[in-house]
């Protein structure tokens, strides 16, 4: 098996649908606006991808909810493999991506969402890098959730009972982990966008390595 197909760098996004993307934001900037906001995040969070698989033997993948596949290769995709998100919970859309991933013979899988300014390809390389020896990696954001979630085996429980959407997310996820005897390392903490008072992460921040 060539070596870069033993690691996958998955990116989380939502096709940018005025009045479903960023709805959060939507008080703030509009549907409009927040679909544009939504759309830039994850082109700009693509580029760094392709970026560091230009300098790392990882193979990229795209997984999407809204939209079609049709659109979504119009839209970011070019050359990389675009799926559907699939149904339920985001714990089971991340167990179903996990799943896939080893399935097909990758050894270290990274899970990232397009929602973090600040996440670029020093922070790719830093989790591959944990995956050597850690079972499981993390990237807190400020939120109490994760930007990035990486494992080297299948753990589908790790995803199990989590309270997504709430500031426990990060908190139960280490709980968790801690149960099943996954090995851990964490990454710096990062603000995501999801709220009026995180567009300030969005404007001020430098285009990370």
């Amino acid at each position: 098996m060539e070596k870069s197909r033993q690691a996958r760098l998955i990116l989380f996004t939502r096709y940018p649908e005025p009045g479903r993307a960023k709805t959060r934001l939507i008080p703030a900037l509009g549907a409009e606006g927040a679909a544009a906001l939504q759309r830039r995040m994850s082109e700009t969070i693509v580029a760094r991808m392709v970026r560091f698989a230009g300098n790392y033997p990882a193979g990229l993948e795209i997984r999407y909810t809204d939209g079609n596949q049709q659109a979504m290769a119009a839209w970011l995709a070019n050359d990389i493999p675009c799926l559907d998100q699939g149904e339920g919970g985001l714990g089971d859309r991340l167990r179903r991506a996990f799943a896939h991933a080893f399935a097909q013979g990758n050894r270290q899988v990274v899970v990232i969402g397009a929602d973090c300014p600040g996440l670029g390809p020093v922070h790719f390389a830093q989790a591959f890098k944990a995956l050597e020896s850690q079972d499981l990696v993390l990237g807190p954001a400020m939120d109490g959730g994760y930007y990035l979630v990486g494992l080297n085996r299948p753990a589908p429980a790790l995803f199990a009972g989590i309270p997504w959407g709430t500031g426990e997310v990060l908190a139960a996820t280490l709980k968790q982990a801690h149960e099943l005897n996954l090995s851990t390392h964490l990454l710096e903490p990062l603000a995501d966008v999801d709220r009026q008072e995180d567009l300030r992460h969005f404007h001020c921040h430098p285009d990370p390595q």
